[in-house]
């Protein structure tokens, strides 16, 4: 059986974050939905859900017409069977992920990024998968000690440490 692979590059503005991950089942953007919205009363999101069989549509929700389109682009971008995205504004993957993962459809969680990412997507006789994802760029060194001190005073200044 052949095999090809494509690199999908997510089209998204620097300030929106994304999560990419796989699911199986046709609620699955509705429980997404309803994960997202209860985080916070100010995060902006889109869903896009590439249903694997059935009507075969590209499932969509949100709070927020622009990152709908852009959730829905770029599922169509990579048009894998059981893939999802979203694309998030006032709240930052973190935020989100415990609430994305508790969703009882979701298999998989593929990136939660703000870096620019590329898709790597295998396509076989039966369709198309996700096989990975390439996510912001290689390190140049180890961090020093003043890296350390600058890392734990940012954590500390925008409330995620005490």
């Amino acid at each position: 059986m052949a095999v090809s692979l494509d690199v999908v590059a997510l089209d998204k503005p620097e300030d929106v974050n994304v999560i990419v991950g796989q699911a199986h089942f046709i609620k699955t953007v509705e429980d997404l939905h309803e994960a997202l919205a209860g985080v916070s009363p100010h995060l902006r999101f889109g869903i896009a859900f590439c249903e694997a069989s059935g009507d075969r549509l590209i499932r969509r929700s949100g709070n927020h017409p622009e990152l709908t389109r852009l959730a829905v682009a770029a599922a169509e971008a990579i048009s894998a069977g059981h893939a999802f995205v979203i694309m998030l504004r006032g709240g930052f993957p973190v935020n989100v992920m415990n609430p994305v993962k508790t969703v009882p459809e979701v298999c998989t969680i593929f990136c939660a990024t703000a870096n620019p990412v590329e898709i790597l997507v295998a396509t076989t006789g039966r369709g198309r998968g996700v096989a990975g994802v390439v996510d912001g760029s290689p390190p140049v060194g180890v961090e020093t000690d003043a890296d350390v001190a600058t890392r734990h005073r940012l954590l500390r200044e925008i409330g995620y440490k005490l």
